[in-house]
């Protein structure tokens, strides 16, 4: 019988690894949506064990040995993509010890159920004595990660969710946004200001709203034959790409804000129910980064959703679920979806603001994983910097400022950047869409989105992680990420 090469042996193990990791990801969608409460210590030991397990298997010294046999076996480009990916999966968990990757797991499971009750209550002292000993654990991850790739520790956290991008990067991209977004927030305000405005009146019913987000999952292509909705305290998407599952948030009294938060989760759901399934299993075909990710879900969701066009489609769905009113003239739902008003909360944030609770958050955590800043004095430099960009208070009010998100609670330090680095990819991918396909605006109207989605299949979605983050963008629309794209969108869409 032929020896199996060392390649195919690691694809074997790839795939055992992408089975476990399918286990881990259902169970943890369970624990943020159905299990009761009084599960949380076991399944938090269930997912720290299985995520163990996976170290144990990727970390074995037989990995090492066929990852170095297969560098001078025969294998194509898809392969020869493959086998780095599975480098690098490997390279970042053998920096860890076995301990300190169950210690993170319990760490950010026992915060992160805490953090549901803890939330709604302001309790920050509670909250905080959990983060410190995730950040403490995050602090040791990223100092042996540093130490291995030369760098910052926070640049070693950040390489996880973005692979080759780097703080000195990030300040370029954001130091630019800065010097330009807080002037046209204000423009864009002062315009509006002139403008009138009809909120839409309530209460919308949960279970209306609902059908509503359904349909607008349909019309977007999701596949309910392998992917479900459910509310969580956080809207997420999770899952397999056989298996995708999205939820959001419901308030009877706010209609769009669980609508768009469905719409953007299909983004993300529709890039995983498309990865390249001759491929599934293996790290090729994983999605590339997570700013690539949020490019998704921020292509549906402002990029697309907020667009005249689409709203322009959606509006006799809402009209036929929630009855005529003032709201609801075209002219006024699309007014009141594409209006700016700075706020508290970044998952309810305009496109405009958003940025700003991004840097907010990257300056903050990159400080703390730096070891500048302790635990303690996140709610001042929030509050600070809350009201430097959007005029903002947060003081003692920590369910709207430095407790809202669910980022932190397990340790995801170095994901923020994501969201804003994916606007700005979402913007570059619609104008070379745009230019691609005339007529789009038409098409969107009509609710005819086949062009487009075949567009993001072919540009996108299955190549999986088959080229870099540049060279993927790079082939989309013909150079390397250009934030001029992203500022040309929001003045041409508010100004």
């Amino acid at each position: 019988m032929k020896k199996e090469s060392s390649y195919q042996s690691l694809v074997t193990t790839f795939q055992r690894l992408s089975r476990f990791s399918h286990l881990s990801s259902i169970a943890s969608w369970d624990m943020f949506t159905m299990m009761p409460a009084g599960g949380s210590a076991a399944r938090g030991e269930a997912l720290a064990e299985l995520s163990v397990l996976q170290h144990q298997i990727l970390t074995d010294k037989k990995v090492a040995e066929w990852l170095r046999n297969a560098e001078s076996e025969d294998l194509n480009d898809v392969e020869q993509a493959n086998l780095r990916e599975m480098t690098r999966h490997y390279q970042q968990a053998a920096l860890l010890p076995e301990s300190l990757v169950e210690a993170k797991s319990l760490a950010g499971s026992k915060c992160e159920h805490a953090w549901r009750t803890q939330r709604p209550a302001n309790d920050w002292q509670g909250f905080s004595a959990n983060l410190k000993e995730v950040v403490k654990l995050s602090r040791e991850e990223a100092r042996l990660r540093a130490e291995a790739k030369g760098c910052t520790p926070y640049d070693a956290l950040l390489d996880i969710f973005e692979p080759d991008m780097t703080s000195a990067r990030l300040d370029g991209l954001f130091g630019d946004l800065k010097s330009w977004l807080p002037d046209l927030l204000a423009q864009v305000v002062e315009k509006q200001a002139q403008q009138s405005f009809v909120p839409p009146q309530g209460p919308f019913p949960t279970a209306i709203q609902r059908e509503l987000g359904l349909e607008a999952m349909k019309t977007l292509g999701f596949d309910f034959n392998a992917g479900r909705l459910d509310v969580s305290a956080h809207p997420f998407c999770g899952g397999v790409p056989e298996d995708v599952r999205i939820t959001t948030r419901y308030d009877e009294e706010e209609l769009l804000s669980a609508l768009f938060g469905v719409i953007h989760e299909t983004g993300h759901a529709r890039y995983e129910q498309n990865l390249p399934r001759n491929w599934l299993g293996q790290p090729v075909a994983l999605a590339r980064s997570t700013a690539v990710h949020e490019s998704q879900s921020l292509f549906f969701e402002m990029q697309l959703g907020r667009s005249n066009a689409f709203l322009t489609h959606l509006l006799p769905a809402v009209q036929e679920r929630f009855g005529s009113q003032a709201a609801f003239t075209p002219e006024n739902f699309i007014a009141w979806n594409q209006r700016v008003k700075p706020g508290y909360i970044r998952v309810d944030a305009d496109e405009v603001s958003y940025p700003a609770h991004v840097v907010l958050r990257y300056e903050i955590e990159r400080a703390l994983i730096n070891g500048e800043i302790e635990v303690d004095d996140i709610p001042a430099l929030w509050d600070e910097k809350m009201q430097a960009w959007l005029g903002l208070s947060t003081k003692d009010n920590y369910r709207n400022g430095c407790m809202q998100d669910i980022h932190w609670t397990d340790g995801g330090f170095g994901y923020f950047p994501s969201y804003t680095l994916g606007a700005m990819y979402a913007a570059q991918l619609f104008s070379a869409a745009k230019t691609a396909l005339p007529g789009l605006d038409a098409a969107i109207a009509q609710g005819d989105f086949s062009a487009l989605f075949d567009w993001l299949r072919q540009n996108i979605w299955q190549h999986g992680s088959r080229f870099t983050t540049a060279q993927l963008i790079e082939q989309a629309t013909g150079e390397d990420l250009n934030s001029r794209y992203f500022r040309d969108h929001l003045t041409a869409r508010y100004l």
